[in-house]
């Protein structure tokens, strides 16, 4: 039985939206033991700071993280991750688009034996084009992923905390932890949620983001494969490249011993090529694998924390 739930709720400038979906959250009252609600204030540049410690003077269960600029939802939801100490992890937006009385269905799933229960907005209410560029979106990242999920952009999802507290956030990849958890063995299912109207404020995300996540995208299936050794995959590409080097040389001798002026085809120059294309692809592995050694050597963050309050 799940006993300590987390809810994080990553925020940028919804002040209006801030009372209301507290009051909201309450569903948890009474469904697990304990809990604690970590809003994430990502830069904002309303009140919506104010609002929060108002909430945190009222209500003890509730903790806050502030930045000193905006940094993203990912890097807001890795903040949150860090410091939170529940068995089961909770994200929700606070657009009050996601409705919190979904979050008992996504405990009841993990209870079946899920380590990620991500929700699907099967009736979504946002303009055609947005839902279109989210469907093609959710299509690519499934098969390039191999994880088949309906809906990868609804951030009203529930994680084990042992299974997402392995994961580094960076760039936009909130969207792919359903993906990345399933890498470290996790066992993943989707139900449906609710999808409401955007009351107050206004949508943050653009279709600039949606480079980003193709990026982010490629990244992910990079290292899927060949995180522990990037050697191996550019070392392949250098492997290969020598090869085509080395048959073109021989194409060029064999062209010389028949009497035929290989200085006259592309053959050097594909030798040329190809060989110092090879050297550049295998350092390039070696200065990554070089690179991963370090990373894993020490701490830091991609985000500056000016408050911490109810810590």
């Amino acid at each position: 039985m799940i006993k300590k739930v987390s809810i994080i709720v990553p925020l940028f400038n919804e002040e209006e939206n801030l009372m209301v979906l507290h009051q909201e959250i309450s569903v948890l009252r009474g469904l697990v033991t304990e809990y604690e609600i970590v809003y994430v204030d990502d830069g904002s540049k309303d009140g919506g700071l104010g609002v929060l410690k108002k909430i945190q003077e009222q209500d003890s269960h509730v903790k806050i993280i502030s930045f000193r600029r905006n940094y993203g939802q990912t890097a807001a939801m890795g903040a949150g991750v860090k410091h939170v100490i529940g068995e089961v992890i909770v994200f929700l937006d606070a657009d009050m688009q996601n409705d919190p009385k979904d979050i008992p269905a996504l405990l009841q799933k993990l209870e079946e034996g899920y380590d990620v229960v991500s929700g699907w907005r099967k009736n979504r209410h946002d303009d055609f084009f947005r839902v279109l560029f989210s469907q093609i979106a959710n299509k690519m990242i499934a098969g390039i992923t191999g994880i088949k999920l309906n809906d990868y952009g609804c951030t009203l999802k529930a994680y084990r905390s042992d299974v997402i507290k392995n994961i580094d956030f960076y760039g936009e990849m909130h969207r792919l932890l359903p993906a990345y958890a399933s890498w470290y063995g996790a066992k993943v299912a989707e139900v449906v949620v609710n999808h409401r109207p955007r009351i107050h404020g206004s949508s943050k995300y653009g279709f600039s983001r949606i480079f980003k996540v193709l990026m982010d995208l490629l990244v992910a299936k990079f290292l899927i494969g060949y995180s522990a050794k990037p050697i191996y995959f550019f070392g392949a590409l250098g492997a290969i490249s020598f090869v085509i080097g080395l048959l073109s040389f021989v194409a060029a001798i064999i062209l010389r011993i028949f009497g035929t002026s290989f200085i006259q085809t592309p053959l050097l120059l594909l030798t040329v090529m190809m060989f110092v294309l090879g050297i550049q692809l295998i350092s390039v592995g070696l200065l990554a694998d070089l690179i991963l050694r370090s990373y894993y050597h020490k701490e830091h963050s991609t985000y500056s924390i000016k408050h911490l309050i109810g810590f």
